[in-house]
């Protein structure tokens, strides 16, 4: 394929996929069809069809990956559109967040010491646990690969999403917060579009959560995750 054709044909085809994807998702709704794994999958399977490698896909895709800058500036206007919910509920929002974060660098931390992970894939997986820019603003940092960051973020969302239902039924959450704060601090993203599903204020909860965790992580995360090695 020529270059100028490469250069056209993967974005087109990322958000085609992506489009298919959602369309099939709200057709039958559950976590094997969530946008977040069925896209990567078509689009490494069109990839492999054409013998295709990530740098052809890079060469008309790099703005999408650009784009997560401006999107990370953009997680401001929750923030303030819930700035009620924080002032009353301040403490239990900072505690929650911080050992969550906690939990989830350590975890990775374990995870890869067992599987004896290269210094540079270990720097990958640990930022795994926070939305996709701040994680691979994260990795980026403490000498990751940001790419791989956000294949892991995208596996802990699409896990996270499909064992929340079943925390929920174990756990005894009564709240709406308290299950807002489950989906968006164990799986950010793809948690917050199942909170939803669940209630428009747990939705709100879950969003508000995975945004703070990853504020406080691109804070104190890469010299944790520094002195963790």
């Amino acid at each position: 394929m020529p270059v100028e054709a490469k250069i056209l044909f993967w974005p087109a085809a990322t958000v085609a996929a992506y489009l298919l994807c959602r369309a099939l998702y709200r057709r039958r709704p559950g976590w094997q069809t969530s946008p977040l794994l069925t896209t990567p999958v078509v689009l490494i399977l069109l990839a492999v069809a054409l013998h295709a490698s990530y740098g052809d896909y890079l060469l008309g895709s790099h703005w999408l990956m650009a784009m997560v800058g401006p999107l990370t500036v953009a997680f401001a206007l929750p923030i303030y559109d819930q700035r009620a919910v924080i002032r009353r509920h301040w403490l239990p929002l900072a505690v929650g967040v911080a050992v969550g974060s906690l939990i989830a660098v350590a975890s990775g931390y374990a995870l890869a010491r067992a599987l004896d992970l290269a210094p540079e894939l270990r720097q990958s997986l640990l930022p795994r646990s926070v939305t996709m820019p701040f994680a691979m603003n994260v990795s980026g940092h403490v000498g990751g690969l940001p790419e791989l960051t956000a294949v892991f973020v995208m596996i802990t969302g699409v896990v996270g999403a499909a064992l929340g239902d079943l925390l929920l039924k174990l756990l005894p959450l009564r709240s709406s917060m308290a299950r807002g704060a489950l989906f968006g601090m164990g799986a950010h993203g793809a948690g917050v579009a199942k909170a939803r599903e669940v209630g428009a204020e747990e939705g709100s909860v879950a969003g508000l959560v995975m945004i703070l965790a990853g504020l406080a992580n691109v804070a104190v995360a890469p010299a944790l995750i520094m002195t963790l090695g």
